[in-house]
């Protein structure tokens, strides 16, 4: 699987606004809580996608992707990577331009059916330390 460069990255994170999170838990000591909490730290709008919480960080979490509303540039997933294939139709509904899943997740037949649909996709990578590495300096 590749991955865009760092620069590529660089530039998604610059230009992002708003992250649907999935698979965002309520609770602290959860990696998915942890880093989107730098991310609301950084000023992005974390969406929860979870629909087994009610709320996170103040905001209304919603059951899937297609719940959200609004327009969404990054789709950061925290589930197991043989969950991947069942968000592509989610993903493809979608206008987010970007799908990210965090450390440890990929699925190579995931990536290149949102490639070919025209996705940018980032897959084993956590946002938190892309993000720490190449803007937060």
């Amino acid at each position: 699987m590749n991955n865009p460069d760092m620069k590529t990255i660089k530039t998604i994170l610059e230009e992002a606004k708003t992250i649907a999170v999935v698979g965002l838990s309520d609770k602290p000591s959860r990696t998915s809580y942890q880093v989107a909490e730098v991310l609301v730290n950084a000023g992005y709008r974390v969406i929860p996608v979870n629909p087994r919480v009610e709320e996170v960080f103040g905001v209304q979490a919603v059951g899937s992707l297609n719940d959200i509303e609004e327009k969404v540039d990054i789709v950061n997933v925290f589930r197991r990577s043989e969950l991947l294939k069942e968000m592509v139709p989610d993903v493809l509904a979608s206008e987010a331009p970007v799908f990210w899943a965090q450390m440890g997740v990929y699925d190579e037949d995931v990536a290149d059916q949102l490639n070919e649909a025209g996705k940018t996709v980032i897959m084993d990578r956590c946002i938190k330390v892309d993000y720490a590495s190449l803007l937060n300096v």
